[in-house]
């Protein structure tokens, strides 16, 4: 049975520079942003929290700079990459208004996806923006970024995005309509495969060589991004995004691969903060925080009686009852000096504490684990 985004509570959806830049012009396709905005607005109606992960940035600067040769060299896709996010932005932003959509623009790097701090500030922002009904436009931070940017790699950026934000699905709009056996633009007897129920070997094999022209991800960095979406119980589409109105089509059944998430996929991050990371510190908690946590809320700076340690935001903690009996781990919000700061203190008092208004909690529950 088949993911469906009409029961999806929150799907990212990434969309590479070849359907979003005109290999003529050089210019935004503004009618397919129109309809792939229409997509969008549809879900949002229904309630979904949408995330797209947009390339192009480089792409729509390279005819405007000059830079029309075969191959940039770094400095040069980091300056056209500068250019581009302008016109990109832009791009994205007339686009979604169009259905009194917001767009919020973020440019980060897959090191922000897989360092623990610059994690917990990734998908703070993230949430708040979804929250505030927003659309998230996200692009690798390709004027700064080196390894990644030779490869074209938001295929593995999304699935990263897809992973932090717990999403339902991701939707790779690709060129093609899912995966082969082999290439079908070589091997006309090539059949197309439906559903991935586990990721093998033999499924990771079936990867080609990146195609043409603006694309730089290929088959490969789609197979890579299904197996993190997966293992983080996300399931992912390949689906052909050379249409009007793509993620309509899938939900009209257009053919395409659907990648089944890892049954114990939403288990995986939680086994990782509970037996992978040595703890920097612990908190001890009050007899209520201990009840709020066993009913699965996050732990609050009021709950928190005393601090041991020197841990910085981030950081893997331990969680101690008032008996000192060790019942959970997580990973801080806060550094052990402002923990200690407003330990006790409700929500509202922490920019008079701090001097800044911080997080409310001191672990957010997706980054805790209970014994």
């Amino acid at each position: 049975m088949t993911p469906d985004l009409a029961t999806a509570k929150r799907v990212v959806v990434k969309i590479g520079s070849a359907l979003i830049v005109d290999a003529q012009s050089a210019a935004p396709k503004a009618e397919w942003l129109a309809g792939i905005a229409e997509d969008i607005a549809a879900l949002t109606a229904r309630g979904v929290e949408v995330i797209v992960v947009s390339s192009g940035a480089i792409a729509l600067a390279r005819r405007r700079l000059n830079l029309t040769g075969a191959k940039l060299r770094l400095e040069e896709k980091q300056a056209a990459a500068a250019v581009g996010q302008i016109r990109l932005a832009q791009a994205w932003s007339e686009a979604l208004s169009a259905h009194n959509l917001t767009a919020a623009q973020l440019l980060i790097t897959l090191e922000d996806t897989e360092d623990r701090r610059r994690y917990l500030n990734a998908r703070a922002t993230l949430t708040t923006l979804l929250g505030l009904h927003c659309i998230p436009v996200i692009n690798e931070n390709d004027s700064v970024a080196t390894a990644e940017i030779r490869y074209g790699d938001n295929d593995r950026l999304a699935a990263r995005v897809a992973e932090m934000m717990q999403a339902d699905i991701l939707i790779l709009l690709s060129d093609i309509d899912g995966l082969y056996t082999a290439d079908p633009k070589r091997d006309p007897s090539a059949a197309h495969i439906p559903v991935v129920t586990t990721m093998t070997p033999e499924i990771d094999a079936m990867g080609g060589d990146p195609p043409p022209g603006y694309s730089s991800g290929g088959m490969r960095t789609k197979l890579v991004a299904a197996r993190i979406a997966t293992q983080a119980g996300t399931a992912m589409a390949i689906a052909l995004g050379h249409r009007q109105n793509p993620i309509r089509a899938i939900q009209a059944g257009a053919q395409c691969t659907w990648f089944l998430p890892a049954p114990e996929g939403r288990t995986a991050r939680k086994n990782w903060i509970a037996g992978h990371l040595a703890p920097l510190g612990a908190l001890t908690i009050d007899a209520g925080a201990a009840r709020a946590l066993a009913k699965g809320s996050s732990l609050l700076p009021a709950g928190i009686k005393s601090i041991a340690g020197n841990f910085e935001r981030g950081d893997a903690v331990e969680i101690l009852a008032p008996s000192g009996a060790r019942i959970g781990r997580g990973l801080a919000a806060y550094s052990s000096t402002d923990a200690a700061i407003i330990k006790g203190h409700r929500s509202e008092d922490f920019e008079s504490l701090l001097g800044w208004r911080g997080r409310d909690e001191a672990i957010h529950r997706d980054d805790l684990v209970i014994f």
